[in-house]
């Protein structure tokens, strides 16, 4: 491709981002950017993890001789 076309798609590319503006959820964002969560289901899902991570700790602990 030739710079002529390619500085014209860089061109036009960039134009686009410009006037893009997408729809931002800001309390969805605050609740993750803040760490709070309303949902109960992640307590769920630690609690499953924590089982797994129980198993491999044994297994991660290096063997005494």
């Amino acid at each position: 491709m030739g710079r002529g076309r390619q500085k014209a798609k860089h061109t036009k590319i960039a134009r686009e981002l410009k006037s893009f503006s997408p729809d931002v959820n800001y309390d969805a964002l605050e609740r993750e950017l803040t760490g709070h969560s309303d949902d109960e289901s992640y307590a769920g899902e630690a609690a499953k993890w924590a089982e797994y991570a129980d198993d491999y700790k044994a297994a991660d602990e290096p063997k005494r001789a």
